[in-house]
């Protein structure tokens, strides 16, 4: 991978779950124990939303609590919060879209980014700033997998986490495609699990996840 001339490629933290989950987080007191059924599921990297009032205090909690998680901040648009992610303790951070100043602010809070695109010229764009791997979303509205496959070929040095639309049944036919290097999806963290603090049912989500994954890799 050859950086960008202006900015050094950075790499993401080492984590072996090749599914993220994508979650939104209404109260801190979530944070900690979801981060441990994760786990304890085979999951350990996590991206938890900037779409809450409580995404950033959740992320803080993770890191301090969980530091076998590698915890990543989602829905970054602003180049300031990528400081503040960075300053709260996540490992890495991902965006919907990419605009120059959020390069820019990335590399130079030396936070590995993950910036969202949706269209080749887009994804030549990212490669140009120094992005090797990016975010395929919304995925399923992107065209999905016959998307990824068609990127393959002219952009075929470049990796994809498709999010958006992903499901359980889709997540192996995903994971199979050889610029596909990780998925994000929400269903392994249900609202209504969450509001219930049911934790032994994310652990089992997780757990088929993981399986998916490995079957995939096979």
């Amino acid at each position: 991978m050859s950086p960008s001339p202006h900015h050094p490629t950075l790499s993401l933290p080492a984590f072996r779950s090749r599914v993220v989950p994508v979650i939104v987080i209404e109260q801190i007191e979530q944070a900690v124990p979801l981060a441990q059924a994760l786990l304890d599921g085979g999951i350990d990297v996590m991206e938890i939303t900037l779409r809450s009032a409580a995404g950033l205090a959740a992320i803080e909690a993770v890191a301090r609590a969980v530091p076998a998680m590698q915890v990543g901040a989602g829905t970054v648009t602003r180049p300031a919060e990528l400081m503040q992610v960075r300053d709260a303790g996540a490992r890495f951070a991902l965006s919907p879209g990419l605009t120059e100043r959020l390069a820019d602010a990335a590399f130079a809070a030396g936070l590995p980014f993950i910036p969202g695109v949706m269209t080749p010229g887009e994804v030549m764009r990212a490669r140009e700033l120094g992005f090797r791997l990016l975010k395929l979303f919304p995925a399923e509205q992107a065209g999905g997998l016959a998307m990824l496959k068609a990127l393959a070929g002219p952009l075929g040095d470049m990796r994809f986490c498709p999010t958006g639309g992903v499901t359980p049944e889709s997540l192996a036919a995903y994971l199979k495609l050889p610029n596909v290097a990780l998925v994000g999806g929400s269903w392994l963290t249900p609202p209504a699990r969450l509001a219930a603090g049911d934790w032994d049912g994310i652990r089992q989500l997780a757990r088929a996840a993981t399986a998916a994954a490995e079957a995939a890799r096979a």
